[in-house]
């Protein structure tokens, strides 16, 4: 089993990858939920609908979340009332977010709704959240303000500098049975080349889930979401620096070298493939950038062979 530590785009597209390379019914990925808000009453998991749509080919390309050939009546009404309309919601995209929550209103879990919404789409891949309970991720701001990461991210169009993150609610949350057995069974663990702050950290304060990850070592694989010292989208570069890492392959090393035995980087990075073994993790240097065609699928394959040689 393929299974995949995901948030964000990079981890869907990544995703799109590992179901060219191996067969999809073999391909798990356990989702961040820390982005998960409500909006108008509405329950929204963005990380597990943007891999949703994104594995479905309905994502829209422009913007990277969203579906495409959407349209936008919902919140032209909503603003004519003056309502909050700065979390856009497309007029389809609100009946996924209507099904979720009044599923989850029926007593169903984020797990089953997840399922069957991935159903619907014809996905024969399985996407896991990480746990049922909420957790928030929480952005402090330079100037001390607090705010949820959807206001940062997209009211503030992340455009801020920050203080400090959090994520309330990991601390008592607890991971599903699925999600943790997927980690703990997985052939290859991979930590997809998501932000490493609000994707990936999220799901790794959740009880027990670190040590799951850290105790098979040896056969994870990381993907650094940073090439040439930016990240190809998001603002994963500028909340490293702000938050006093370094932005670059080496300090994405020094974040996972307790969770992966390899980091795989750019050909960019190539000439700090050295920096980043110091740091204890063995760098791989191969394409990494996406948008190219077969570099996911490349990538997928790579990572399934670094860890079957980490079983040796």
């Amino acid at each position: 089993m393929h299974v995949v530590l995901a948030g964000g785009v990079g981890a869907a597209r990544y995703l799109l990858g590992a179901i060219e390379a191996f067969p999809a019914e073999d391909v798990t990925a356990v989702v961040n939920v820390g982005d998960d808000v409500v909006m108008h009453g509405l329950q929204i998991s963005p990380d597990l609908d943007t891999c949703t749509y994104t594995l479905a080919g309905a994502i829209d390309p422009d913007r990277g979340w969203g579906l495409v050939d959407e349209s936008w009546q919902a919140m032209a009404s909503l603003a004519s009332y003056g309502g909050d309309n700065w979390f856009g919601l497309g007029d389809r995209d609100l009946g996924t977010h209507m099904y979720r929550t009044d599923r989850l209103s029926q007593g169903a879990s984020l797990t089953e709704v997840t399922a069957e919404i991935t159903k619907r789409w014809g996905l024969r891949c399985t996407l896991l959240p990480v746990s049922e309970d909420p957790i928030r991720t929480m952005v402090t701001l330079a100037d001390g303000h607090e705010v949820g990461f959807q206001e940062y991210f997209v009211r503030l169009a992340h455009d801020v500098a920050l203080k400090s993150v959090r994520f309330d609610g990991a601390d008592v949350a607890r991971p599903t049975s699925a999600a943790i057995g997927a980690i703990r069974e997985a052939d290859a663990l991979v930590i997809a080349p998501s932000n490493p702050i609000v994707s990936i950290g999220p799901i790794l304060e959740v009880d027990g889930v670190r040590d799951a990850v850290a105790g098979r070592r040896s056969r994870n694989v990381a993907i650094s979401p940073i090439v040439g010292g930016r990240a190809l989208k998001g603002p994963a570069d500028r909340m490293l620096n702000e938050l006093g890492e370094e932005s670059s392959v080496v300090g994405v090393a020094r974040r996972y070298r307790d969770l992966v035995a390899t980091l795989i980087i750019d050909e960019v990075d190539c000439d700090l493939a050295e920096a980043v073994e110091r740091e204890g993790v063995r760098a791989v240097v191969t394409p990494t950038i996406m948008s190219q065609p077969g570099v996911s699928k490349a990538l997928a394959r790579t990572a399934a062979d670094i860890a079957t040689a980490g079983l040796s």
